[in-house]
Parts: C-alpha cells; sequence; structure tokens
C-alpha cells in the first residue's frame, strides 16, 4: 500500500517567496501612493461654480494632474471663462496646460499667458460645450523655472439653443421653432397639423382625409371639423361641401 506525504517547501525558498511578495506589495502601495498624489479627479454637478489650479493664487506644484468633469442637466451646455491664466509656454503646450474637452472632442489646449502663432491662452474668450459635459485638465511637469500662478475659472450652465441646431442637415423643425430653458418644440402654420414625431408639419387637408369617419355612424364629423384649429372660414365651407 502506497502512502502519500505531503511535499513542504524548504524554509529558505519560503522566506525567499514571502520576500517577493512583501516587495511587490510595498512597490505597489508605493506606486498607488505616488500616483494619487500626482493626479486627483473632481466631479462637479452644480449648475455654477469656481475652479482653480493646485495652491492657487500661489505656484502651482510641478508633476501635478487634477481633472474636473463637469456636467449639468441635459437642455444646457457648460460656458466657461477664465480670470487669471499664468502657466508655463511651451511649444504646442506639450509641458504644462490646461485642456477643455467635450463630445469627444479637445475644444482647446492652454498654456502660457498671451496666445502665440502655435499656442493658445484663453485671455478674455469664452468656451462652450458640445453638449451638457466639459472635462477640464490640468497638468504641470516635472519642473518650473519660473513661478507661474496657474488659473481662474469660472463655469456656467447655459440653455442651449436647439433652434438653431440642424437634424441631418435639416432645421429641427419643419416651420417654427420655440427655444426654451432645457428643451424646445415646434408648431406649424395655419393649414398644417404637427407630425407625432414633433418636428414634421403634415398638409391639413391631406391630414384630415385620412383621419375622418364621415360615414352615417359619425354625423359629427363636419361639427368636428369645425373644431379643428387652425381651420380657416373658407377651409370650412370646402370641407362642408365635402363631408356628406
Amino acid at each position: 500500500m502506497q502512502t502519500h506525504q505531503k511535499r513542504f517547501l524548504p524554509r529558505g525558498s519560503e522566506r525567499s517567496r514571502l520576500r517577493q511578495e512583501s516587495s511587490v506589495m510595498r512597490l505597489f502601495v508605493l506606486l498607488a501612493t505616488l500616483y494619487s498624489g500626482l493626479s486627483s479627479s473632481l466631479v462637479l454637478q452644480k449648475m455654477y461654480g469656481r475652479i482653480t489650479s493646485p495652491s492657487f493664487p500661489n505656484v502651482y506644484p510641478n508633476n501635478k494632474e487634477r481633472i474636473w468633469n463637469i456636467t449639468v442637466p441635459e437642455g444646457y451646455s457648460v460656458r466657461i471663462y477664465f480670470t487669471h491664466f499664468n502657466l508655463e509656454l511651451s511649444y504646442l503646450c506639450e509641458y504644462d496646460y490646461v485642456k477643455l474637452s467635450s463630445g469627444g472632442r479637445t475644444l482647446a489646449t492652454l498654456c502660457g499667458k498671451d496666445s502665440t502663432d502655435t499656442e493658445e491662452a484663453p485671455g478674455n474668450k469664452t468656451y462652450i460645450s458640445i453638449d451638457n459635459n466639459l472635462m477640464v485638465v490640468f497638468r504641470s511637469d516635472y519642473s518650473n523655472e519660473k513661478p507661474f500662478t496657474g488659473f481662474e475659472a469660472f463655469y456656467a450652465a447655459e440653455d442651449i439653443d436647439e433652434c438653431k441646431r440642424r437634424f441631418d442637415g435639416e432645421p429641427l423643425c419643419n416651420h417654427h421653432c420655440h427655444n426654451y430653458v432645457g428643451g424646445y418644440y415646434c408648431s406649424c402654420r395655419v393649414g398644417y397639423t404637427l407630425h407625432e414625431n414633433k418636428r414634421t408639419c403634415t398638409d391639413f387637408c391631406l391630414t384630415l382625409g385620412e383621419s375622418l369617419d364621415t360615414s352615417f355612424e359619425h354625423p359629427s364629423a363636419k361639427r368636428e371639423v369645425a373644431s379643428l384649429p387652425g381651420l380657416t372660414g373658407k377651409m370650412f365651407e370646402l370641407w362642408k361641401k365635402i363631408l356628406p
């Protein structure tokens, strides 16, 4: 009868393995600590607010990244402008910069104090997000030769004028578009009715011909026609002749 004995690692090998695992764990913790100190992300959901570079109005630190994700309700965009901007200037803003992104696109990459032929500084410019989200990223590199004081910016939710937008190259509304805070609606000229898609206007006569039952069982058809909105006197006289 065979007996099976448990196999144990030699004590020296066990200690070596534990030391390796401990070293890996310490390295992981160190890297996580360093990364958390260098990078941070904030989610902002208020309708307005203020953001600044780290340590503002004092000199911002080296090797720092901070991200602000600004989200406002649907039907709004985010408007942002800078009241102070003083970052290290580098070619194409490779070193220190503030990047504005929305809708999967980069709106601007900013650096320096004044714009040049190849770099952009905000100055008095206002930036508008593409949708209801705006991401602001601040990044500084490992060293600065001068004391740059960073930036101060203010943002606010701004109603989107949907009536200025287009749908497949066409205006959102067939006839009239009415914008209101947080949305829009369409209406039609006299003689047309609004389609169930809430955008397209349909010829009034076609709509009546397709939807009204003028049989004997529905003698009130003429009264229903008379009560329809937008029906002029001449149109009503015409429908009196058509309906039985």
